[in-house]
């Protein structure tokens, strides 16, 4: 039986999602009177800080606590991180856009970290233990508990082999994710496939352009759905950010792609549903 994560919010936070890290930090973060806002923007969670007096918002003590809570954790696909602050402002629902447009007139000060990332044994370990997690939370029925359950060699040994199997996979997960990563990221070249700097360029910027809108519909459509059953804070905030995520990627469809004016028109369009969400969110807090 599947174990229902909707109201765990650090596993939410582990597997990336941006809401539940906004969530966390809030918490964390309550007592020094800052308050946080993020969006996940071309790579980096671009993290808003904002309190009502700069003492509160002191670059050193402020980078190391956020960086800290990011460590503890581990957000997954999140490394890099820039953290943005400034005197609190009337809520603001395209902050990143404003913030990007004038940094030097928005922003006391911002600074980009990059988050340690785990290790593939830490990462393996940390894997079986969720499943090992997961697996003892099994609710039984009081007729299923009533009944005796017979033990013997055989599902012992296929019970052994299962969880062999799951561990072996998950090894290989890892590794074949270090591997994409690595090469992602220029650490990794394909001595078989010798290709020149700019024709690697060429390559990205194409295959980022053409995706964009597809992507972006992709998004658009599972923020849709997911609005359909929304009911907490968090789920609305996180609708939120996905209409915004969407709205970004058309935004970056080029002049010479076939749909590009009907791409023009969804930004805007998924813009609004951004804000629409982020309004939703601020109704479910009461």
């Amino acid at each position: 039986m599947t174990v229902n994560r909707t109201n765990d919010i650090a596993w939410q936070a582990r597997q990336g999602s941006v809401a539940a890290i906004i969530q966390v930090l809030n918490e964390r973060l309550a007592n020094s009177g800052v308050r946080t806002r993020a969006i996940y923007h071309d790579g980096i969670l671009q993290i808003l800080c904002e309190a009502s007096t700069l003492d509160k918002l002191e670059q050193s003590t402020l980078v190391k606590q956020i960086q800290q809570i990011l460590e503890l954790i581990k957000p997954r696909n999140i490394r890099k991180v820039n953290i943005n602050s400034r005197i609190v402002q009337e809520q603001q629902l395209l902050w990143l856009e404003e913030i990007m447009r004038d940094p030097e007139n928005q922003l006391l000060w911002s600074e980009e970290i990059i988050l340690e990332q785990p290790s593939i044994f830490q990462q393996l370990i940390k894997n079986y233990q969720e499943q090992k997690s997961e697996s003892g939370k099994i609710y039984l029925s009081k007729t299923q508990l009533s009944q005796p359950i017979p033990i013997n060699n055989k599902s012992k040994n296929s019970a052994w082999g299962w969880r062999f199997f799951y561990l072996s996979l998950s090894l290989l997960l890892v590794l074949l994710s270090s591997v994409i990563y690595a090469v992602l990221n220029g650490k990794l070249q394909n001595p078989l496939i010798p290709e020149t700097a700019s024709s690697l360029v060429t390559t990205k910027k194409s295959s980022n352009s053409e995706d964009s809108f597809t992507i972006a519909v992709r998004i658009a459509n599972q923020a849709s759905d997911t609005g359909k059953t929304a009911k907490t804070s968090t789920q609305w905030l996180e609708i939120a950010a996905n209409w915004q995520r969407a709205s970004d990627l058309m935004g970056n469809v080029p002049p010479s792609h076939s749909r590009y004016q009907e791409a023009q028109i969804r930004t805007k369009l998924y813009k609004k549903y951004s804000e629409a969400a982020q309004k939703e969110a601020e109704k479910s807090k009461f």
